[in-house]
């Protein structure tokens, strides 16, 4: 039984250059660890949850990064005061 799966050239030079996670879990797409091509119904699913675990990576990094700035912001208005007291 020969094994096969389909990778395009393009991820394989992701790969290859380095790109990243994302590049890695795009060969995902197309073959599972038994070498079965996945079916279009699979593959959609995927790329479904795929794409929901990356907005909520999104979603995080915003509020840490809003969280950051308002403390930022926060500090800053209290260094101004103390300065404008003495």
């Amino acid at each position: 039984m020969a094994m096969r799966s389909v990778v395009s050239s393009s991820g394989v030079r992701r790969l290859m250059e380095g790109g990243g996670r994302s590049s890695i879990s795009g060969l995902r797409y197309f073959s599972d660890s038994k070498g079965r091509i996945f079916s279009e119904e699979e593959r959609a699913k995927e790329a479904v949850y795929i794409q929901k675990m990356e907005r909520e990576r999104m979603e995080k990094a915003r509020k840490k990064a809003e969280k950051e700035r308002a403390e930022r912001e926060k500090a800053d208005k209290k260094a101004e005061e103390e300065a404008h007291k003495s």
